[in-house]
């Protein structure tokens, strides 16, 4: 299974390159399958590439999921 992260496009680095971040965190990451994307817009990451857009709403809402994922306890 695969695993896409929402991020925010910050800065566009060049044609194909960008910068992204969410939580905090930022990245490098390539534009190459979404070439479309602006500054402003929420994108689906995946390893080091961003393969789509997302809505900030669903965006928030994929991030809390995530979070929740990561605080839960895992059984021993």
């Amino acid at each position: 299974m695969c695993l896409a992260v929402p991020m925010r496009l910050i800065e566009r680095r060049d044609e194909f390159s960008g910068l992204v971040e969410a939580e905090g965190v930022q990245r490098e990451v390539s534009l190459m399958l979404h070439p479309e994307a602006q500054v402003g817009d929420w994108l689906l990451i995946h390893a080091g590439y961003a393969i789509g857009g997302i809505d900030e709403e669903e965006a928030r809402i994929a991030l809390e999921l995530l979070r929740q994922v990561a605080d839960a306890e895992v059984p021993q």
